[in-house]
């Protein structure tokens, strides 16, 4: 005979959550307007139910375990949910706005995700727009539980995370080291080989651009000093504003480095491109805002937004 499935009762969830919420029984029970007995009794149902303990009296504080803590992230999604499907139902018919959860690689410049995401709210209908930001596994591995709606990426997924999600190329540009006036002057003449010793900030060895800069320097036969690596692309151009070093910047955005960040070209940096990517769970894209996404990526890239020399 099949084991019968444990079915949840969401009132005695919701008080769980409540009081992990509030931060203890007493102020749980003023928000719920029950007794601190009723409340307690509801909680030793739910962990029967659950089989397992989410509560451990820590001093005069009920603290959730291991299991409490991930039961209180799942009711915390779930009652989000409910929050959110009564303020969609509350505006009726096509009034509904699209929820687009995007998440969005840290190694890519916030500026051209900004660029990247912007048909989306462009829609005729309201999207309600959700990011997330972490590195590429993070992210795919959300999309594999549909945390996520879609990701942004410098990079396809590579084989090797095992989630058989789908890489959608949404263009390319070049690629071209920047810096503070003063450094790119000092450097300018016999560029490119001006940069043997020369101070760079890079992004992280794990990343699409930094392996084709490595590959470019080697071409060149050029050893800079590399004097920081990065995971977020916003902090390595805070460093090269003050000075610390040369940064690869994708052109699409070198003149708005140029004139927000004060940075100045030193020049290209050969044959390197950068590549951007939505990445999706399904080869066919449905999400209305999604498919906005990639079929107007190609007209950022196609404008020649490419770096002046010498400002």
């Amino acid at each position: 005979m099949a084991a019968r499935s444990k079915r949840l009762n969401y009132q005695h969830l919701y008080y769980f959550w409540t009081v992990v919420r509030t931060g203890g029984l007493a102020q749980a029970s003023a928000e719920l307007n029950l007794s601190m007995p009723t409340i307690s009794a509801q909680l030793r149902r739910l962990e029967e139910r659950l089989g397992e303990e989410l509560l451990v009296k820590t001093g005069r504080r009920l603290m959730p375990t291991d299991a409490g803590r991930t039961a209180f992230r799942y009711a915390d999604d779930i009652f989000r949910l409910g929050r959110e499907l009564t303020e969609v139902l509350s505006l009726g018919g096509e009034a509904h706005p699209l929820r687009l959860a995007a998440g969005i690689d840290d190694v890519l410049p916030k500026e051209i995700a900004e660029r990247l995401l912007a048909p989306a709210l462009g829609l005729d209908r309201t999207v309600r727009l959700v990011c997330h930001e972490g590195t590429l596994e993070r992210l795919t591995a959300a999309l594999a539980v549909h945390d996520l709606d879609m990701a942004l990426s410098d990079a396809p997924v590579p084989p090797r995370l095992g989630i058989r999600a789908h890489s959608h190329r949404l263009g390319s540009c070049g690629v071209s080291w920047m810096g503070s006036r003063a450094l790119v002057r000092k450097l300018r003449a016999g560029f490119p080989a001006s940069l043997a010793g020369a101070p760079v900030l890079l992004p992280t060895d794990d990343t699409a651009i930094r392996r084709a800069l490595d590959q470019w320097f080697e071409r060149q036969q050029l050893r800079p000093l590399v004097v920081g690596e990065f995971e977020d692309y916003a902090l390595l151009r805070e460093f090269a504003r003050a000075g610390a070093g040369l940064i690869p910047v994708p052109d699409v955005i070198s003149r708005l480095f140029q004139r927000e960040a004060g940075l100045a070209l030193l020049g290209r940096a050969g044959p390197v491109e950068a590549e951007f990517y939505a990445v999706t769970m399904h080869r066919e894209i449905s999400h209305p805002a999604v498919a906005a996404i990639c079929e107007r990526a190609g007209l950022l890239f196609s404008r020649g937004a490419g770096p002046r020399a010498g400002a």
